[in-house]
């Protein structure tokens, strides 16, 4: 098996080379390379705060791939260190030059004619003076504690203050309330509209003023990365929410694991930093510009310019939906798959107004696990509390960063009458369900939607994913029941459509390629085609090369992390492995069954890893309309084997190659957007 953070790595390796594109607009590359830094600070906040601390605690532990952790770490640290040098350089050598070709310019300081340090001196003096606390270091004023991800600057100083003392160090913690990139006036650089200065230029250049009297020898920018996971011990646990909101108060303080620091830091101040959070010398990351490229996200929004941007499109519904049919008689007429962001996220949103509205509609359960603090779904359930509805909500608090979110949105259900629970005590609730209903002519009726991806409209239009809309009885009673285990107590009932984590789900992925090993050794066609995430875990890995040995021909369209070794002789040489990095993150989870000319189809909430199918609630439901199952096969699958714009071929040691094409390019994502949209 292949280490899980060497594989992290390789995709964010796959992302920055996105924004090295020039096939993509140039806008759109500078947030593929925010997108990097905002995977690796998630990266170092999760993965690499628990290998350190494996490495404290269990330092022989063997991991999956066979390393300990702290062999783990010395890998990890050295190729993390090696990706952000690249992405440095590619921001400095390429998109910043491209960027000022297009009159899109960062000034640094030196650039600064005498208007434009007149300008930026009063922008100091009144939007920044005020608000800076700078902290000198004496036994009346230890080292203060430092946030997070935030900006912060180590200041070398020499002289004596007014009260006589001479600290040397000083700190300054810059205010997440500042913008990190300011646009000047245009009038001030020659008309253009478009030239900004990073907020570290404007505080380096005016540091002094901080400090009257002294001399500043030196200011090195610095960002300390903390351990954000949340520690929420079940003993003498009464309430997961009050527990929740006590340890969410300490996140920004969690144990050091990254420490950001500017190229030009001498070593010795580098030391101090590292005494003051503890951490080692393999724990640091010199950057030779701003620590937090993240901020630059922002840019792209500042800067008026289409041509410079991923043309817009306008997600198309499907043509039942077109025709004035109401919503409750179009899906009662048969399946509807939603393909996003291709197709339009508004029916599930209207199905949710709908229901809220509907004097026929008695009730409405709901799985949420992301959605984000500004939901029309949500604002949908509490109108529909409020009208005197059945609202149950299963609501999902441990969301890693999406934490406070959902504790908010559980207030505000609960004070409009809904029923929030938490699901599951130590078992995450993934699965992406929605069920209404509705009393009708003949009794009551389910109107189900089951996805792959979460119930937000804003990823709904970044992320690709698959949704089905349906009232089959069996699904619908699958779902009452799932949503009965979560609410109440008792045991699990056996479903009779769907397959659950943990229950029933890593049973049916291991039977199917059981299946499909038993009728190669017979002589049959067998085939696996499936689509996720990740893939982890080690008893699947198992089965998948023991399927390759059978004959099986595999075809994994992996976007992350994949710990499986494709193409090694004896082992896995019919299996390989493709990720697709493109305009759209793509999210949905399909897994293709052959079995002897049946194609078992399903689509599913769970990757293929060992938190998805032991430690969390998730979903995989069978596709069972024909016309669904062959638009599903080539929309999910067929199309992206046949991609060679966005696709990296993985190699047997972890490594990926870009396919270049033969002949005509085909993209997936770009047809399915000539396909569907507007």
């Amino acid at each position: 098996m292949l280490n899980r953070e060497l594989g992290l790595i390789e995709f964010n390796r796959r992302v920055l080379a996105q924004a090295e594109d020039t096939r993509l607009p140039l806008l759109e590359r500078l947030k593929f390379l925010c997108i990097v830094s905002s995977n690796l600070d998630e990266f170092f906040e999760v993965r690499v705060a628990w290998l350190k601390e494996a490495a404290e605690h269990t330092p022989d532990r063997i991991l999956p791939d066979g390393s300990t952790p702290g062999e783990a770490l010395n890998l990890v640290s050295d190729a993390a260190r090696e990706l952000i040098r690249e992405q440095y350089a590619v921001m400095r050598d390429t998109l910043f030059p491209a960027l000022r070709q297009e009159n899109i310019l960062f000034l640094r300081r030196t650039e600064w004619d005498d208007v434009q340090q007149e300008w930026v001196r009063n922008f100091f003096f009144r939007e920044l003076m005020p608000i800076l606390t700078p902290i000198g270091l004496d036994p009346s004023h230890p080292f203060p504690k430092v946030l997070n991800k935030s900006l912060n600057f180590a200041v070398e100083l020499d002289g004596r203050d007014a009260f006589g003392r001479e600290s040397g160090i000083a700190i300054v913690q810059a205010p997440r309330i500042l913008p990190r990139v300011i646009r000047m006036p245009p009038e001030l650089c020659g008309g253009h509209r478009h030239t900004f200065v990073f907020l570290s230029s404007i505080l380096h250049s005016h540091m002094h003023e901080l400090f009257l009297g002294m001399t500043v020898k030196g200011c090195y920018q610095f960002r300390v990365t903390r351990d954000s996971e949340l520690n929420v011990e079940d003993e003498d646990l009464k309430n997961l929410r009050t527990a929740l909101q006590g340890e969410l108060r300490q996140r920004q303080f969690g144990s050091a694991v990254r420490l950001e620091i500017a190229d030009t830091c001498p070593q010795h101040m580098e030391d101090f930093l590292l005494t003051q959070f503890g951490l080692l010398p393999r724990d640091v990351y010199r950057v030779d510009g701003p620590v937090n490229l993240v901020r630059l996200m922002q840019v792209p929004d500042l800067v008026d310019r289409p041509d410079l941007k991923f043309a817009p499109f306008i997600p198309t519904l499907p043509p039942v939906l077109e025709k004035k049919v109401g919503l409750f008689q179009a899906i009662s007429e048969g399946d509807i798959l939603l393909h996003h962001p291709y197709q339009s996220f508004q029916p599930v949103i209207d199905l949710l107004n709908l229901a809220a509205s509907d004097p026929q509609v008695v009730a409405i359960k709901m799985t949420v696990y992301r959605t984000g603090t500004d939901s029309v779904l949500m604002e949908s359930l509490i109108a529909a509390a409020r009208a005197g509805k059945q609202v149950t909500v299963v609501l999902e608090l441990m969301a890693r960063f999406d934490e406070e979110a959902n504790i908010s949105w559980a207030t505000r259900l609960e004070d409009a009458g809904a029923h929030v629970v938490y699901g599951v005590y130590g078992y995450k609730v993934h699965a992406k369900m929605l069920m209404v209903v509705r009393r009708e002519e003949n009794g009551l009726r389910r109107y189900v939607h089951l996805g792959t991806g979460n119930y937000h409209p804003r990823t709904a239009r970044l992320y690709t994913d698959f949704g089905l809309l349906t009232c089959n009885e069996d699904i619908a009673s699958d779902v009452n029941d799932i949503f009965v285990q979560l609410t109440g107590l008792g045991r699990a009932s056996k479903l009779k459509m769907l397959y659950q984590s943990p229950f029933s789900l890593h049973g049916m992925i291991m039977s199917a390629i059981e299946r499909e090993i038993e009728n190669a050794s017979e002589g049959r066609p067998a085939q696996i085609i499936a689509k996720m995430n990740a893939l982890l875990e080690p008893q699947v890995i198992r089965a998948l090369y023991r399927a390759s040995q059978a004959g099986v021909k595999i075809q994994l369209i992996v976007r992350g992390v994949c710990a499986l070794r494709p193409g090694v002789e004896g082992l896995s040489e019919n299996i390989t492995v493709r990720s697709i990095v493109g305009r759209f993150l793509e999210h949905p989870r399909v897994f293709y069954f052959y079995n002897n000319r049946e194609e078992n189809l399903f689509i599913a909430s769970a990757d293929w890893m060992g938190r998805n199918f032991f430690r969390r609630i998730e979903t995989c439901v069978p596709v069972l309309d024909p016309r669904i199952k062959k638009r599903l096969i080539r929309e999910g699958l067929r199309l992206y084997l046949e991609d060679n714009v966005n696709t990296w071929d993985m190699q047997a040691d972890g490594l990926y190659r870009r396919r270049t094409s033969r002949g005509k390019e085909k993209c997936a994502q770009q047809l399915l957007l000539e396909e569907y949209t507007r």
